[in-house]
């Protein structure tokens, strides 16, 4: 039998593996909190010991921590793959199978914005597919509340504004 914080390991570099673009840390947790495996502190030091073990990376990128399985990752995995037990992994291949286009578009299409020097706000809008960023838009505006609002409406309308863009210019 496995040991509860090696199998969590596991469980983590298989869900990292299975969607194939990078996922946060509230993301992986929820599954975790979902089913009742652990708490809180230990799910975060299971994190910390895969990072500090390159089995994982982090990237920070606007106001998110991304995380991917590292080579050194799936070669772990592939070698330990068999002590995931098959409910465990029904369970987590259920979990990706019913959020994977959620997931992908809570780390896949961003918005931020900040004060600039001239007191205006600039407001940063990102569509990307795993690492790579198909499109990004940079807008200044006077205030804080059109930043908000047009961070807010982002999420929503980002598909067809890139698609209007490829469009107009191809």
């Amino acid at each position: 039998m496995t040991e509860p914080e090696t199998l969590y390991k596991l469980m983590i570099l298989y869900m990292l593996k299975k969607v194939n673009f990078p996922m946060t840390n509230p993301q992986l947790w929820t599954f975790f909190e979902s089913k009742g495996y652990t708490n809180y502190f230990t799910f975060q030091n299971t994190v910390s010991e895969l990072l500090d073990a390159n089995l994982m990376s982090k990237d920070e990128v606007r106001n998110m921590t991304l995380y991917e399985i590292t080579r050194d990752g799936e070669e772990a995995l592939q070698y330990f793959s068999n002590e995931i037990s098959e409910a465990i992994r029904g369970e987590m291949d259920e979990y990706i199978r019913e959020n994977k286009y959620q997931l992908r578009n809570e780390t896949g299409i961003t918005a931020d914005y900040q004060k600039t020097e001239n007191y205006d706000y600039c407001v940063d809008l990102l569509v990307r597919e795993g690492k790579a960023v198909l499109f990004e838009m940079k807008l200044t505006v006077p205030t804080e509340e059109q930043a908000r609002i047009l961070s807010e409406h982002w999420e929503e309308n980002s598909q067809n504004i890139y698609a209007y863009v490829l469009k107009r210019l191809m």
